[in-house]
């Protein structure tokens, strides 16, 4: 079996069509246009190629873009000021907190204080209960990304057996939380499950999120299983640079597998769109406007 490519680039590109379509409806009848506030603290590399792709992303999608560079040195009280200012910003729909922050700065406190109606890397403590209770608004872009990538394959999600091996804040937990909503079968698992490659053997769908290259292996996936593999480890390389593997040992699964998603080009691109998705839902929240649904058609 040689599993089918889940292609995150080209379904990514239809959001973002779908979203920047939606961006011009709103300023064509309702003089709206989103604006998304980047707040990104020090000067790591990877940050700034990061963040760069967000903006060109943005206003390519029509809609404003508003970097807030500070150095490694702020205080926290500092960066809450600015985090306050862009709250009663007017322009600004949705606020994103480029992360990891400096050690003298605690990220919880930072996050919370961003009004949770623009926080749409849905990370404040209100979007994620709302989440965990069925009733969410703004969700956390990758795990939306994986979603939407297993939809692509299985259009109804309902009654798979879905294992989801990692349970961050950001991608594990609230990734259970969505599949749960689909009607999924849904198991956790993480460092301390018991055999591990015997749970992930009954998965239906399997996504993986742990930041350990290679983990998975071939025969860790159920003949026919769809693969969502959400990591992206840089790894040396033969010709003494590096490159890019994810979670999964990619030619392993895939002739076991009945789709799987590559890195780079799978759930890394998703993740920006849904970003764009979760600003225009801002925007339209904010001025009463009827908000596009979560899942546009991929």
């Amino acid at each position: 079996m040689t599993a089918t490519v889940i292609d995150g680039k080209q379904i990514a590109g239809r959001i973002r069509a779908e979203v920047a379509s939606q961006v011009e409806r709103l300023r064509r009848e309702h003089d709206v246009v989103p604006g998304l506030a980047v707040v990104l603290v020090g000067d790591d590399p990877a940050s700034e190629v990061y963040i760069a792709s967000k903006t060109k992303t943005t206003i390519e999608a029509g809609m404003k873009s508003f970097d807030h560079r500070l150095p490694k040195s702020v205080s926290e009280v500092e960066l809450i000021a600015l985090v306050r200012k862009l709250n009663a910003d007017s322009a600004v729909s949705g606020i994103l907190l480029q992360l990891p922050l400096p050690e003298h700065i605690d990220a919880q406190t930072v996050i919370a204080a961003i009004d949770p109606a623009k926080d749409v890397d849905g990370f404040h403590p209100l979007n994620v209960g709302r989440l965990a209770s069925g009733n969410p608004v703004l969700v956390p872009g990758t795990p939306l990304g994986c979603v939407l990538l297993a939809k692509s394959v299985h259009p109804s999600l309902s009654g798979m057996d879905a294992v989801v091996v990692g349970r961050s804040n950001i991608v594990g937990r609230p990734l259970a939380a969505l599949l749960l909503a689909e009607n999924a079968t849904v198991t956790v698992a993480h460092s301390k499950t018991a055999d591990l490659p015997a749970v992930c053997r009954r998965a239906d769908l399997l996504c993986v999120a742990v930041g350990k290259p290679g983990m998975v292996r071939g025969d860790w996936i159920r003949p026919g299983a769809t693969v969502i593999d959400v990591g992206i480890n840089r790894i040396p390389a033969s010709n003494g640079k590096s490159r890019i593997v994810g979670d999964v040992v990619f030619a392993e699964a895939a002739e076991r597998a009945g789709a799987i998603t590559p890195v780079p080009g799978g759930v890394g691109p998703m993740t920006i769109a849904c970003l764009l998705l979760n600003t225009l839902r801002a925007a339209c929240l904010a001025h009463g406007l009827p908000v596009p649904a979560l899942e546009p058609d991929a």
